[in-house]
């Protein structure tokens, strides 16, 4: 797997434009964590410190700077798209029996299951009490749909967990609606919240779309090939709990029962051994599968990319959307 020849982009760098944006998410975040049952936002604060790099949040207040809006709306729309994520990484880990997250333990690892289902509720239902406090009923609509997408992504993965049959069409219908339409709707609500016409709100889904998929490929892809300690999780733990993605799908189709044996075999047992491992890695390297995946990835990360340059005029925000595109499929964990 070989990034482009550019340096990695720095993602504060990136996040620049939005810096001071995207520490008052921060605030929102915690503020609407607050609550009589202290478990509530003792949890929430742990769950927030163990998540990723705010990504999302950061894409809806660019957007929306993009397209002229630099308002109080921005911020707490930002929060509320947090809060749908954060919601959705606390059920997933439940799920996948993760025991942690980003090197830590893991929410229900620490509290329970049962406690740590009932926080991923409070948290999208939070989420669209925090989305209804505004005005604009078109985007309240459109984090309903998403989140609903989102759910019926979990939904329809639990319906392939095991089966190595799955295609790759049927793999990017679940990487859609549980990962590229929120990456959708962050860009969206920042282009409505800015009043862009048509064409640049169109751009700006589209955009966000494209940056979900590339997000996600690569997600699939680092689960064999990053550094286990920089990842903060096991390697190979999408296989090992019966998730045939997107390296796996593409090796099946190059090696065919050279790579059925030890595939089948690891989501039967649920056990992913050192030999096991060794093969796998092997197999997709000598068959081009991890080659084939990034570029994959590449693809949407250039067509997200596109997307901006033919409807918008250099800006800081534009370039620092260019940029985040680059760094998708530049990072290491």
């Amino acid at each position: 797997m070989q990034p482009p020849a550019s340096a990695t982009p720095n993602l504060a760098q990136i996040f620049e434009p939005v810096r001071e944006a995207l520490a008052r998410v921060e605030v929102e975040f915690a503020k609407h964590l607050e609550s009589r049952i202290d478990l509530i936002p003792e949890m929430g604060k742990y769950v927030q410190m163990s998540g990723g790099k705010r990504v999302r949040p950061a894409v809806l207040l660019m957007a929306a700077r993009l397209c002229g809006y630099a308002g109080d709306k921005g911020v707490l729309n930002a929060a509320v798209v947090e809060f749908i994520h954060t919601a959705t990484l606390v059920h997933d880990d439940i799920i996948d029996g993760a025991e942690t997250r980003r090197g830590r333990l893991a929410a229900h690892s620490r509290w329970g299951s049962d406690v740590t289902v009932l926080l991923g509720d409070y948290l999208y239902i939070r989420s669209m009490s925090m989305a209804l406090s505004q005005e604009n009923r078109d985007i309240v609509r459109l984090l309903c749909d998403c989140t609903l997408r989102l759910i019926e992504g979990e939904l329809y993965q639990l319906t392939k967990i095991g089966d190595a049959s799955i295609t790759e069409a049927e793999h990017f219908e679940i990487i859609r609606r549980k990962t590229a339409w929120l990456f959708a709707c962050c860009a969206e609500i920042g282009a409505m919240l800015g009043e862009a016409p048509a064409a640049q709100r169109d751009a700006l889904r589209e955009y966000g779309f494209d940056l979900g998929l590339a997000f996600q490929i690569v997600d699939d892809l680092l689960d064999y090939t990053a550094d286990e300690a920089v990842l903060g999780k096991p390697l190979g733990g999408d296989l090992r709990d019966g998730k045939v993605t997107l390296p796996i799908i593409l090796l099946l189709e190059r090696a065919g029962a050279e790579a059925e044996a030890v595939v089948h075999q690891v989501i039967a047992d649920g056990q992913l051994s050192a030999a096991q491992w060794r093969t796998i890695c092997d197999l997709l390297e000598r068959h081009g599968a991890i080659d084939a995946t990034f570029e994959r990835a590449v693809r949407h990360a250039e067509r997200a990319k596109q997307h901006l340059l033919a409807a918008f005029p250099v800006s800081p925000e534009r370039e620092s959307l260019l940029a985040l595109a680059d760094y998708v499929i530049q990072r290491d964990r």
